[in-house]
Order: structure tokens, then C-alpha cells, then sequence
């Protein structure tokens, strides 16, 4: 998969493509579903598919001080874009310039004169332009006028509810990964390089692989069982294990991250880049009044968590 960061500086091979726009937050079924047209135009025209995305997503530029909210980083995002089969990723640098563009102006600067596009898919919900006044009728008026074709693709629901990274965000907040999978289509994954911690874990028998979460929307605190992917280096493959995501009490730790226990796994997995898989949430943080009592727990989650793997 290419990705393209700056509409004015397109070649020909760049050019041409059906797209899917969107921030394209965590990927999920509804995403899939505006993908999945634009891929059906672009098998019909014999045209590249492509997908517009925006970085940093933008409410980092407009509400810089808020909370962390995302589901996936950029690279994650692209990762999981590349594996559905996506040719080209727009991901558009956006700024106060980009920003600032009006509708007419996204769509003639944009669209026609940077990207060329053939045809253009997005959701019911989509806006765009200075203050989001462009809507999908007006994208609708603007395609045809310009040659382009556009679908507007109805919202996706997953029984009684409307399929939204709110909602995604929501359920992992409150310790269901599997519905939050649900509306995603996949496991809600946290993908990164693996950094240096403390080494704790190693002198309680249990090495973990430490990760970041900075910048990413915090699901519950806990202990989880996970699947894991490792995505370079020599131990590339798949494997399971039981992590802990938070602050670890135990320890008076200040900074949330995400210490994951590969089982039946031996290696050196620093500064290679994982991916681990949120599958049941299986406990609060807690304190305990003793290591020892520590590890029996840990011994209990393991446990726990290989039952819960074999079928995940």
C-alpha cells in the first residue's frame, strides 16, 4: 500500500483512484462498509482504491487539550487498512490551511485537481470544509459537477446499535472488548514498539512486554487475556497471553501502560513492534498485601486466560 501525504504533489500513479473519506477511527464494520463500496467502484472503473484519512485526526487540532480519544494510531490505522486491501491511503496532512478550505474549495483543490478521483464513497453522517458545512448532498451536487461519481453509504448498526467509534470507545471503557469487537469486526488491538520498563515482571517469573498507550483512548483498567501478533523482527507470529493495562497499583506506577505476558514464549522483544488484542476483560487492578499474593494471582489469571484462548 502507497500513502501519500500532500494532495498538490500527486504523480499519475497516484491519481485516478475510487476513494473511501473518513478519519477511519478503529476500522470497524461500518468503515468496512464504506471501504467495500468504494472498492466495488474501483473494481468497476479498473481504478486504484484508495481512502482519504486525515493526521493528526481532527479534533487533536481543534480541541488539543482534550483527553486522548483514539482508537488507533496512524500506523496501526494504516496497518489494518493495508491488511483489507486498500492501494492507496490519503492520509492528508491536517492543518489550519486544509482546515480552512471551503467545501467548494476541498472538492476542487482536493479532490479534482489534487487526487484526480473517479469516485468518491463516504457515510451518511460525513461532513467537511470550514466548519464542516459540506454535507452529502452537497458532495452529491459537487461530484456531478465535476465528473466524479459518489455514494453515500448508509450507517451500519450491530443489533439495536448504531456501529460508531463513540460506541467502540464506550463498551472498552467499561470492560467489554468483545462487544466493542463486535461493532469493529476484529479485536480491539493496541499496536506498538515494545519498550524498556522496569523488569519487574521478570524477577515474579512473569516477563512482559511493555507498551505504551499514550495518545490512545484508555479502556478499562485491568487484567485481560490477549492474543498477541509480532510484527518484526525475528519472533515474527502469533501467540496468546494475559496483560495488565493501567497504572500498576502495586508498584505506585504513574503512567498507564500495557505489560503483556506471553505464554510459553522466550525472546528479546525490545524495540520490535506488537500487537495485542483485547479479548476478556478479567479483572480490576487491585493492591495486594504481599508479592507472593501477587504472583498467585497472576498464576490464577494465566490460568484463567489459557481456558478462555483456547476458544477465543
Amino acid at each position: 500500500m502507497k500513502i501519500v501525504r500532500d494532495y498538490q504533489f500527486t504523480t499519475g500513479a497516484d491519481k485516478g483512484a475510487s476513494i473511501a473519506i473518513g478519519n477511519f477511527d478503529g476500522v470497524h464494520i461500518g468503515h468496512r462498509a464504506v471501504i467495500d463500496i468504494a472498492r466495488a467502484e474501483a473494481d468497476r472503473l479498473n481504478a486504484p482504491l484508495g481512502v482519504m484519512t486525515f493526521e493528526p485526526h481532527p479534533r487533536e487540532l481543534f480541541a488539543p487539550d482534550a483527553p486522548a480519544f483514539r482508537l488507533t494510531g496512524a500506523a496501526a490505522r494504516a496497518h489494518r487498512l493495508e491488511k483489507i486491501g486498500v492501494d492507496i491511503l490519503y492520509e492528508l496532512t491536517f492543518n489550519p490551511a486544509l482546515a480552512a478550505l471551503t467545501p467548494e474549495e476541498f472538492v476542487t483543490r482536493v479532490l479534482v485537481q489534487g487526487l484526480g478521483v473517479t469516485h468518491v464513497t463516504v457515510g451518511a453522517d460525513f461532513h467537511f470544509g470550514a466548519k464542516r458545512a459540506g454535507t452529502p448532498d452537497s458532495l452529491r451536487a459537487f461530484g456531478a459537477d465535476h465528473g466524479f461519481g459518489v455514494t453515500i453509504a448508509d450507517l451500519v448498526q450491530e443489533g439495536t446499535e448504531e456501529v460508531s467509534s463513540t460506541a467502540i470507545r464506550e463498551a472498552l471503557t467499561e470492560g467489554r472488548p468483545r462487544d466493542a469487537a463486535a461493532m469493529l469486526g476484529h479485536w480491539h488491538r493496541i499496536e506498538g514498539p515494545v519498550v524498556r520498563g522496569d523488569q519487574r515482571g521478570r524477577d515474579l517469573g512473569y516477563p512482559t512486554a511493555n507498551m505504551s498507550i499514550a495518545g490512545l483512548h484508555q479502556p478499562k483498567f485491568g487484567v485481560y487475556a490477549v492474543l498477541i501478533d509480532v510484527l518484526t523482527g525475528p519472533h515474527r507470529g502469533s501467540y496468546r497471553g494475559a496483560a495488565s493495562l493501567g497504572l500498576r497499583p502495586q508498584f505506585d506506577g504513574e503512567t498507564p501502560n500495557l505489560e503483556t505476558f506471553i505464554f510459553d514464549f522466550t525472546g528479546d522483544l525490545y524495540g520490535e513492534v506488537i500487537s495485542v488484542g483485547l479479548v476478556d476483560y478479567l479483572r480490576p487492578e487491585a493492591k495486594f498485601d504481599s508479592l507472593d499474593a501477587l504472583i498467585a494471582q497472576m498464576d490464577a489469571d494465566c490460568a484463567q486466560a489459557r481456558t478462555i484462548l483456547e476458544r477465543p
